[in-house]
């Protein structure tokens, strides 16, 4: 690992220029209600990292992901972002881990495009959209996918983007304002609900944003469970418990305390969101977190080190951090 400092970045973003031109051309050129893409570059990533102290960003494209409408077409961009960000990680295998871009909600082509970037870019984990052109990650017709990831032992580290209906509900705000957090919730809960998880134990998940609101709504969830009979009565705040968690975006006062109500600290992941998120924001946020009286020392540094070591396979699960995270 770098010997900058061992902070490891779990939410983190790829922006090429292929694929923001792509996006624009396919008439996402303010995405989820966004001014545009925020300019990015590997030096500017890197200059970035060194300057906040993260060691390993483990980077993805974000939302609106890969897929605009045709299949083909998404099939071929995800084939080129995953490619171009397998070549980053490789010119820079201490700073970068990389999440593949599936075409969803194409299938078949998803199923193909996990197996290269395992078999072929070596990728480090993959990203999967809470929805896919309203397809959830409970659905049916996620089943295969799921089961790859599995058989894998897959990193999945989800990544909200507009849902269904977005026209309706957003009333003219950015979607990542409430949507985003919403669209984590629903998409999580419907998973959990389904025995998703449960049924394929290989997958490690990460889910973004201090969970959205599911701390908020876990107790309602679980309860629900036996209102409406689910099948098998799934422990949903047990497997609650068993995810991951970033902590990218404003946890601090309010989100925290109702996640550490939920999850063990053990479970928490340090996250900038750059370059969707201004360096600013990122540097008051982070000593927000490290200022709250919730977390001790300890379980801060653990939090933006050592928590994320066992679910990147490269790195090895016996590193430890030997350096203080940067304030």
């Amino acid at each position: 690992m770098s010997t900058h400092s061992s902070v490891i970045d779990f939410h983190a973003h790829f922006v090429p220029d292929f694929y923001r031109d792509a996006a624009v051309k396919a008439g996402y050129g303010n995405p989820d209600g966004m001014a545009g893409f925020p300019h990015w570059s590997v030096d500017e990533a890197l200059a970035m990292m060194d300057r906040c102290g993260v060691a390993v960003a483990v980077a993805s494209v974000s939302s609106p992901g890969v897929h605009f409408g045709d299949d083909a077409a998404a099939r071929h961009l995800a084939r080129g972002v995953n490619e171009f960000s397998a070549t980053v990680r490789d010119e820079h295998p201490d700073r970068f881990a990389f999440l593949a871009s599936l075409p969803l909600p194409d299938v078949e082509g998803a199923l193909a495009e996990i197996d290269h970037a395992y078999d072929v870019l070596h990728a480090d984990g993959v990203t999967l959209k809470t929805n896919a052109r309203g397809l959830y990650l409970g659905d049916p017709a996620m089943e295969p996918v799921l089961d790859a990831l599995d058989q894998r032992r897959a990193l999945v580290v989800l990544h909200p983007t507009s849902p269904p209906g977005w026209e309706a509900v957003s009333r003219g705000w950015g979607r990542p304002m409430i949507e985003f957090p919403f669209d984590t919730t629903r998409a999580v809960a419907d998973l959990l609900l389904r025995g998703g998880l449960i049924r394929r134990p290989g997958i490690r998940m990460v889910v973004p944003h201090g969970g959205g609101a599911l701390a908020a709504f876990a107790d309602r969830i679980d309860e629900f469970t036996r209102i409406f009979a689910v099948a098998d009565g799934p422990d949903v705040a047990g497997q609650l418990r068993n995810l991951y968690y970033d902590l990218a975006g404003f946890p601090v006062p309010r989100q925290l305390p109702s996640l550490l109500a939920m999850a063990d600290p053990s479970h928490l992941l340090y996250g900038t969101d750059w370059p969707w998120t201004p360096e600013p924001v990122i540097a008051a946020a982070t000593s927000g977190i490290q200022a709250s009286p919730l977390l001790d020392q300890d379980q801060v540094t653990a939090m933006m080190t050592t928590n994320g070591l066992p679910l990147l396979d490269r790195f090895g699960a016996d590193e430890s951090a030997s350096s203080d995270p940067a304030a």
